[in-house]
């Protein structure tokens, strides 16, 4: 099942998204609260705005070098435990939305990745029971300031500017973490390209490892690291992040 939150007029709703009617069924409220109850109203797609599928309330959980390639074309090896880092929820943008460089920054990167959105309070979670505590999927691209990161050694200020975490455009409940693959390209050439299955650590081990550390929240969300590719984007760029099943998440840059 396909979920949108969109605006529609002057109205935000949430949405199951009917793909062969092209239409999203509205719903009383956001289901991960209050579940799936239809007002009766359609809007045609083409007439809907798509927004960030979700709003952190909390945080953003990221995983660093998660695909052995990635972690070696950054100079290391993948780590041994899940390497987390945090993004505010300020970072968050929607399909569409201008993806804006900072003037700190003279090299701005795409990493584009599989997204978990967590629908229940998790602390201490089994590895076995991980799928009790996802309500989806989604797309997000880890936008990072590369040379402050480098500057910093630390990753806040580099991964944290408004803007710098594209989630969309739906939240599907179910993905295929066996067969799926993720792909990013830039004005429609490929940068980078990966297998799910190909990922260091599993989403069941970092929900566990993170759950041990922080109490997860209902709406949190949980980056899970990027393949290899990543590479610069400058003003004017179109990214556009895939991964099989979910459709494509598609922002522009712009220079401040």
């Amino acid at each position: 099942m396909k979920i949108a939150r969109f605006s529609h007029g002057e109205s935000i709703s949430f949405g199951v998204v009917d793909e062969e009617e092209h239409e999203l069924v509205v719903l009383k409220a956001d289901p991960m609260f209050a579940g799936y109850e239809p007002t009766g109203e359609r809007v045609a797609l083409a007439a809907a705005t798509l927004l960030a599928p979700v709003i952190p309330r909390s945080k953003i959980v990221a995983v660093g070098k998660n695909y052995r390639e990635h972690a070696a074309e950054m100079g290391s090896d993948a780590p041994s435990e899940p390497l987390l880092f945090l993004k505010p929820n300020t970072s968050v943008i929607g399909p569409a939305d201008t993806i804006v460089l900072p003037p700190q920054s003279e090299r701005v990167e795409h990493e584009g990745e599989v997204a978990v959105v967590i629908g229940r309070i998790a602390k201490n979670v089994a590895e076995a029971d991980a799928a009790s505590v996802i309500f989806g999927y989604t797309i997000a691209n880890d936008v990072t300031a590369r040379d402050l990161q480098q500057r910093d050694g630390q990753w806040a200020r580099a991964k944290g500017f408004d803007t710098f975490c594209p989630l969309g455009p739906v939240i599907d409940t179910e993905l295929d973490l066996v067969n799926g693959t993720i792909e990013t390209s830039v004005n429609g050439e490929r940068r980078q390209e990966g297998r799910l299955a190909d990922m260091v650590h599993s989403i069941p081990a970092i929900i566990a490892y993170a759950s041990s550390v922080f109490t997860l929240l209902p709406g949190d969300v949980i980056l899970t690291g990027t393949p290899a590719g990543v590479g610069p984007i400058v003003d004017g760029d179109e990214v556009s992040v895939s991964v099989s099943g979910l459709g494509t998440l598609t922002n522009r840059a712009r220079r401040a």
